[in-house]
């Protein structure tokens, strides 16, 4: 049966209190970048792939699914305002076993979610400028990348707030070049009634193309590492999640409409950079610089994506939860160079061995686990009263969310399944090693 524990024991206490420096819309930009950008730029595509025409409505519903989830992030968040995220609560909810698992999940997704945007960036939007293997794009890529984490994360942040400005901008002209074609009275807007495939009905549909769409709502549950530098986060966290997350599917489901109606399903299908195909049928803006407009969107989200998986990993292997090795920091930078190397490494293994809808399911998977965790959590959690006067979700809410993690699980294709148990195979035998090295060394 679930009990509420304490958190994770610590040798050594707590140390000073992180300043709280984030206003509500700090927060909500800040939440609104780390949601908005690169998994749209290549998965639009996919999606049609999956659901038909209506691109827009697996967005949509997505959204929807996010919102439920993130409802239980915005209790625990308020109830807990502090570092640690999922681990954190499902420490506290069901034990430090869960918690690792938890912690696993959202390091391997981290890992899988770098990998499907280095193929990404070697598809069409490359190609506007050169063609290369994508194998061998990737690789190098991440190896770019690896270098940039290495030098450090200041540069690497400062680089982010002008990329993220970039991304949502190419996101508004796909929007007004989708609502210029039909204002010229081109497009088909029949399309986007069109849902469905030869191989699956509508509901069929909507549900497998929605766990693909999932994938660009993704990134909101990271949000919950600042609560804890957040003035007022009872107040300010939910407002900031929720805002960030209606802004960014008002986005999507636009730019799911723009592309729909302009570029016929089967082109949208075939294109590794759907994106492009509005740009080539609306006219008006320059190939070559949409298409680097979405590179910059690929690699920032990348970039961030790495530097978040690091960071995990090297914490997590100063806690004694990872080999010692990956705690190790360059003398000068002090930036964790072996966590660097090995999330890059995997990623780069990852990137050879599978297509970007793969990874992007596989990544989806994980994430769904972690949010399965979250929603039980919550109600579990009930009876710790926790911080006072915190934001409180509906009942119905965390119960649907839950519903809503094993539904798309039951979408998800076998060869993902395939992977992602291996995964957590593999974060279950941690856990456990971890656990009993936990109980030899407690005095």
């Amino acid at each position: 049966m679930a009990r509420v524990t304490n958190p994770l024991p610590t040798a050594a206490p707590e140390g000073p209190a992180l300043k709280r420096a984030l206003t509500t819309p700090l927060l909500y930009f800040f939440i609104l970048g780390d949601v908005l950008g690169a998994g749209v730029y290549v998965l639009v595509g996919q999606v049609a792939a999956d659901a038909g025409g209506a691109v827009w409505a697996p967005l949509a519903v997505a959204l929807l699914l996010a919102l439920l989830t993130a409802a239980s992030y915005a209790e625990l968040a308020t109830k807990y305002p502090r570092a640690g995220g999922a681990s954190h609560y499902a420490t506290r909810a069901f034990g430090p076993f869960a918690g690792f698992v938890a912690g696993f999940c959202m390091l391997a997704a981290g890992i899988v979610s770098v990998a499907a945007l280095a193929r990404g960036f070697g598809g069409d939007y490359l190609s506007a400028f050169v063609t290369l293997p994508v194998g061998l794009v990737a690789v190098v890529f991440l190896a770019l990348l690896a270098l940039v984490n290495a030098r450090g994360v200041k540069e690497s942040t400062r680089a982010n707030v002008v990329a993220t400005v970039i991304e949502v901008g190419g996101l508004l002209v796909i929007v007004a070049l989708g609502a210029w074609l039909l204002l010229r009275g081109d497009g088909d807007v029949g399309r986007l009634g069109s849902l469905g495939t030869p191989e699956k009905g509508a509901a069929a549909a909507l549900l497998s193309g929605s766990v693909l769409a999932y994938y660009s709502f993704v990134g909101f549950e990271t949000s919950v590492n600042v609560a804890e530098e957040t003035r007022d986060p009872r107040r300010s966290y939910p407002r900031a999640l929720f805002g960030a997350l209606a802004t960014a599917g008002a986005v999507y489901v636009l730019v799911g409409i723009a592309a729909s109606a302009a570029v016929p399903t089967d082109r949208l299908v075939a294109s590794s950079g759907p994106l492009l195909e509005v740009v080539k049928e609306a006219g008006g803006v320059p190939v070559k610089l949409f298409s680097a407009i979405a590179l910059v969107a690929v690699a920032n989200g990348a970039l961030l994506t790495g530097i978040m998986s690091s960071r995990l990993a090297y914490g997590m292997a100063r806690d004694g939860l990872l080999p010692a090795p990956l705690a190790r920091v360059l003398p000068g930078r002090r930036t964790p160079w072996v966590a660097i190397a090995v999330t890059s490494v995997l990623a780069m293994l990852l990137a050879l061995t599978g297509d970007v809808a793969t990874l992007a399911s596989t990544l989806v998977l994980l994430l769904l686990v972690v949010f399965l965790m979250v929603n039980i959590a919550v109600l579990v959690l009930r009876r710790d009263p926790g911080e006072s006067d915190h934001f409180r979700a509906p009942t119905v809410l965390p119960v649907l969310g839950a519903a809503s993690c094993v539904a798309l699980a039951t979408q998800i294709e076998a060869e993902v399944w395939l992977r992602g148990l291996l995964v957590l195979a593999t974060g279950v035998v941690l856990a456990a090693v971890a656990t009993l090295r936990r109980r030899r060394t407690a005095p």
